[in-house]
């Protein structure tokens, strides 16, 4: 539920820590004719490197590993309806040029961006596979609706699962956002000075849904934080490698925009986007018995970016030419290394750079 610091995460729906591996990318480009994609590189190289385990893993999820996986949906609702909404809530004091980063990830995601091959908005058609009980998939439409910025810290620097809703709240009532609880999702981003209860420690992202007690209304939401300062070896792996290499084992992987901290946190916004819509209440799509600490459709994949992955390697990937690495184009030429998602129709991790 939650992305880990590359290891599972008690409470339901964190992106707990997990090691990323890498699944299979296409070395496909952009045509000439549209004018908005720019590629550094129209051959690049292909890679999968070996990299030390995530401080904090416990993933044995390889590529194409089903025979244990039970997921299954238990009859809750998914995000169907078009757009889903995203109210963005930047806590904390973030630069204009990683809202842009991050904003430019999730524009990509709707099938009308324009971008390269393999792209967001193909790795978003496998989220897109999941339905309700009705047959509705989730929509593979996407907006961001709304923006809200909390620079002043309302809550003060160290958060917690509790004072989070409290800054949901408050950005309601402040924004003004839109109570929308059929097709809304909050997603709150804090930035690399603030703390979070179990960040770094077990989880990197989470997702869970507000209590009318604490916001007035049921309404999902996500929350991601930067790592950039506090544990980029765990929150922003690969990009990122655990101090105890002390520059003897392999290297980090160089982020595709420059920023570890911002592209560590766009695989996490991916993962916890993912399962949001396909588990917004927790009671549709997931694994295991226990529902307050389910087994999710990105949690299945952790650590996984392209075929090969697994064992220490995060799978092929794309390297241009300034040796940055990625698997996924977005729009304005953007490049982002984003784990792959579980497929309910391969039974497998999928994603749109796969090569087999």
């Amino acid at each position: 539920m939650s992305q880990r610091p590359y290891s599972p995460l008690s409470f339901c729906c964190a992106l707990f820590i997990p090691l990323l591996s890498i699944h299979h990318v296409y070395a496909s480009t952009s045509s000439t004719s549209s004018p908005q994609v720019q590629t550094l590189n129209t051959k690049p190289d292909i890679i999968n490197p070996k990299l030390p385990p995530r401080t904090l893993s416990s993933s044995k999820k390889f590529e194409g590993s089903s025979d244990l996986v039970n997921l299954r949906y238990h009859m809750g609702p998914v995000l169907s309806s078009a757009p889903i909404n995203i109210y963005l809530i930047w806590y904390g004091r973030w630069a204009n040029s990683q809202k842009l980063l991050i904003k430019d990830f999730i524009n990509s995601i709707s099938p009308s961006t324009v971008a390269a091959k393999p792209s967001v908005s193909d790795w978003w058609r496998t989220v897109s596979l999941y339905t309700d009980q009705t047959g509705a998939n989730v929509s593979r439409s996407i907006l961001i609706a709304g923006e809200y910025a909390d620079s002043a810290y309302s809550h003060g620097t160290g958060l917690t699962r509790l004072t989070i809703q409290q800054v949901i709240a408050s950005a309601v009532r402040s924004a003004p956002f839109p109570v929308d609880h059929k097709n809304g999702i909050y997603l709150i981003l804090t930035s690399q000075d603030v703390t979070m209860q179990d960040f770094c420690r077990a989880v990197c992202g989470f997702h869970y849904f507000t209590f009318p007690s604490m916001v007035g209304y049921t309404l999902p939401y996500a929350w991601v934080g930067n790592s950039g300062k506090q544990c980029p070896e765990v929150c922003a792996y690969p990009f990122a490698v655990p101090g105890y290499m002390g520059g003897g084992g392999p290297g980090a992987l160089k982020p595709p925009n420059g920023d570890v901290g911002v592209d560590g946190m766009i695989s996490v916004i991916g993962h916890e986007l993912a399962e949001l819509s396909s588990n917004p209440l927790v009671n549709a799509w997931y694994a295991g018995e226990d529902p307050t600490a389910p087994t999710e459709i990105g949690d299945l994949c952790e650590g996984l970016y392209g075929t090969g992955g697994g064992g220490g390697y995060i799978g092929q990937v794309m390297r241009d030419r300034k040796g940055r690495t990625f698997n996924l184009n977005g729009r304005r030429g953007r490049k982002f290394l984003v784990q792959w998602i579980w497929s309910p129709e391969l039974k497998a991790c999928a994603g749109p750079n796969a090569l087999d």
